[in-house]
């Protein structure tokens, strides 16, 4: 069996329609982890003592993929370590010091596979941002999407994970194989599910404090908007950078840091990551963005490690 790891949004969710189409794959197990968690569990693993081949992609675990006991390609975008175990492939332009937007751009690099999936995990990444990288463009213009299209689709693929449902962003690799991404507009069941997400992240972003250019909110919701706040006050609304808090997740916290680009050079997001988890905390990200998991009682450890990076 083949087993494919990948990540909750769109970025994932296309490289793993992308992996599939570049190895003509028929037979092919996809499952994501338990959304807004940084490993692999009880069901993960069990999958992977099943397969014959493991694909992880879009997902920043080497610490668990260290461990896996089968044939792996890793494919990532995000800063990481170096993997040790000789059972995996790691592609990894960051490996290299290079910067990708997306995995999505890296895998069809890879592959030599290129289509509107490809642009449309860039665009999943870094937004509005990803219309300027030619490749991207060129892409979309082929598949005939325009821009504001390719944002509404990003939008529908990320509602499932927005609202916490696991299997549908599962599902959402085969309805991508099986649709073309025209059709994909007009998709009732995520179309539902983004208009009321839609109306919570306005609502979270109404309640914006600034400091110092940077944005802070805070809020309780059942969604998993976090990431969708932090953009719209950064790229949007262009603030410095945005700190955002769910207090009531599903019984956990949530927060969110994203920069600007201009303030990575500022800002080691590396280093704020490492001290999150050792705080006992479920923290990953990349050179301009975080997101953390943890226990309602530490937001406020969490936040003092932030706000020491803000000045």
């Amino acid at each position: 069996m083949h087993l494919i790891i990948h990540h909750w949004d769109t970025d994932g969710v296309t490289s793993a329609a992308l992996l599939v189409r570049a190895l003509n794959l028929e037979e092919f197990m996809n499952l994501t982890a338990p959304i807004g968690e940084f490993r692999f569990d009880g069901r993960i693993w069990g999958a992977i003592e099943r397969a014959e081949k493991l694909y992880v992609l879009d997902f920043n675990v080497p610490h668990e993929v260290e461990k896996v006991n089968v044939p792996t390609l890793f494919i990532d975008h995000h800063t990481q370590p170096k993997i040790n175990n000789p059972l995996v492939e790691q592609v990894n332009p960051s490996l290299e010091g290079e910067y990708c937007p997306s995995n999505s751009l890296v895998l069809s690099e890879h592959f030599g596979i290129w289509n509107a999936w490809s642009a449309l995990g860039a665009v999943g990444d870094i937004g509005e941002k990803a219309f300027e990288i030619e490749a991207v463009d060129k892409l979309l213009r082929k598949a005939n999407l325009s821009r504001a299209e390719s944002l509404r689709l990003v939008e529908l693929i990320d509602s499932n994970y927005i609202a916490m449902e696991r299997e549908a962003v599962e599902e959402a690799v085969r309805v991508l194989l099986e649709n073309s991404v025209r059709d994909l507009l007009e998709y009732e069941p995520w179309v539902r599910k983004a208009e009321a997400i839609r109306e919570a992240i306005e609502n979270a972003v109404s309640s914006v404090e600034e400091r110092n250019g940077f944005a802070f909110v805070e809020f309780e919701s059942p969604f998993n908007i976090i990431s969708k706040v932090a953009r719209k006050l950064v790229w949007e609304h262009g603030h410095k950078g945005a700190v955002v808090v769910n207090k009531n997740f599903h019984g956990k916290a949530q927060v969110y840091f994203r920069i600007s680009r201009e303030e990575t050079e500022r800002i080691e997001m590396g280093e704020v990551i490492a001290r999150l988890k050792e705080l006992g905390t479920n923290t990953g990200g990349k050179r301009e963005v975080l997101g953390c998991i943890c226990e309602r009682g530490k937001i406020g450890d969490v936040l003092t490690i932030i706000n020491e990076y803000l000045g």
